[in-house]
């Protein structure tokens, strides 16, 4: 694993556990010598996490969207390369290329579907990387539940619940990425040709 794509609330919350989580991670990434990439903004957890990364002499690529650049506080430098596309799309598809793993720190909407988008690409075949919430003061645990509802409601294959999983805490999250295998695919879609 070289680098990891973190997904992060563009507001701090109101639990400094997050900011604190999100700080932690930030530097856990850097001292594990594995680049961070990011949504490119210096707002909330977002700009926690590659801030903190930064300070630790990480390296840093922050992927935002022309329309965010003004709301979420691009980075003009400061070490952090930042390249502006032109869509949500183009940005999450532009930070799943450059990552090995994502990892979701506490967040909103954008956060869940992020994540969630993860997942499903997972599922799907598209990659085979792990994604990895930090379960920052049981922050995901609604989320978790809801996972667990869609497979004993029989929406999720219980062979495809193992493609999101949950960490305590930053360090937890890091490890649980590295030892992450794979489930065994059930689809095999050749995505070169869509």
């Amino acid at each position: 694993m070289r680098s990891l794509c973190v997904f992060a609330g563009a507001n701090p919350g109101n639990d400094p556990a997050f900011v604190a989580a999100a700080e932690r991670l930030g530097a856990a990434i850097a001292a594990r010598g594995l680049t961070l990439v990011f949504g490119g903004g210096r707002a909330g957890l977002m700009g926690a996490v590659s801030s903190a990364a930064r300070a630790a002499g990480g390296r840093v690529i922050g992927i935002i969207p022309k329309a965010l650049l003004t709301k979420e506080r691009a980075y003009t430098g400061d070490g952090v390369e930042v390249e502006v596309v032109s869509s949500m799309h183009e940005r999450k598809a532009r930070m799943a290329e450059l990552s090995d793993g994502f990892i979701a720190l506490p967040g909103g909407f954008g956060t869940f579907e992020e994540l969630c988008e993860m997942i499903t690409w997972s599922q799907l075949g598209i990659h085979r990387k792990p994604c990895v919430m930090v379960n920052v003061n049981g922050y995901y645990d609604g989320l978790i539940a809801l996972f667990e509802h869609g497979v004993a409601s029989g929406l999720i294959r219980a062979g495809h619940r193992g493609l999101a999983v949950a960490a305590p805490d930053p360090e937890a999250a890091l490890d649980t990425a590295a030892a992450w295998q794979a489930p065994p695919l059930e689809f095999k879609l050749d995505w070169s040709q869509t």
